[in-house]
């Protein structure tokens, strides 16, 4: 079984595949000590991993991983992976938007792939039908977005997602919050429309923590798979150990 380690800017995930590249369990915790990995060891026959990072791991966390008696894979830009990397600046991307794109590709393949990862920061990743990867872009996520109104507007509250949530808002709370979710589902959407008017075989993946709606006319080329990232570094892992 494989062990799987996702240190986002936010939180860790942790998962067990087994063999067949199944999802067995996935745990979330602190970033910065990974206090559920003992947990997973101790209850699956788990016999390498792999780990991927997008903060600089903390000295508990690589004592931890030193401690293990399996050997666990750091992924890094140098590391062999099924598809072609096209990025200009490779040793600058994010490792978690790199699994993503793999992730996609492993479930799709020889597809037009868009890869939507809306967490702490949203980012949109093409990978077109001959494996290639060419790059993407990063905007601010939900919370970042709300974060940002309420540290660079001295009147404006810090709101939370959940509530009320018009066309055009009613109050400050209500403005604040269509304006950051709508307007990100718009943003989205707009993103899908271009993607789809130069591929129109076009599949879109959607994961990360935030949901949105979309438009009938698109849901059916969207997949949402949250665990996306996991099963990419999955792959990975399974192409370099095989």
């Amino acid at each position: 079984m494989n062990l799987i380690i996702d240190i986002g800017n936010t939180v860790a995930k942790l998962a067990v595949f087994n063999d067949k590249g199944e999802v067995m369990e996935v745990l979330r915790g602190s970033n910065h000590s990974l206090d559920c990995l003992k947990i997973l060891c101790h209850k699956y026959p788990i016999t390498q991993g792999i780990i991927a990072t997008v903060i600089t791991l903390s000295n508990t966390i690589r004592k931890q991983l030193s401690a293990l008696d399996i050997p666990i894979m750091e992924l890094t830009h140098k590391t062999p992976i099924p598809i072609q990397n096209r990025y200009k600046t490779p040793e600058t991307l994010g490792m978690d938007r790199l699994a993503a794109v793999v992730g996609a590709h492993s479930i799709c393949p020889h597809k037009n792939l868009l890869v939507i990862d809306a967490g702490t920061a949203l980012t949109y990743e093409f990978l077109d039908a001959e494996g290639n990867y060419w790059g993407g872009n990063i905007s601010p996520g939900i919370y970042t977005r709300f974060k940002a109104l309420n540290a660079c507007c001295d009147k404006l509250p810090l709101i939370e997602k959940g509530g009320d949530l018009p066309d055009f808002g009613y109050s400050t709370e209500t403005a604040i919050r269509a304006g950051v979710i709508k307007g990100m589902e718009f943003e989205i959407t707009g993103y899908i429309t271009l993607m789809k008017k130069k591929y129109p075989d076009l599949l879109v993946f959607l994961t990360g923590g935030d949901k949105f709606s979309f438009d009938t006319n698109l849901k059916s080329i969207i997949f949402a798979d949250r665990f996306l990232v996991l099963k990419g570094l999955n792959r990975i892992l399974d192409y370099n150990v095989k």
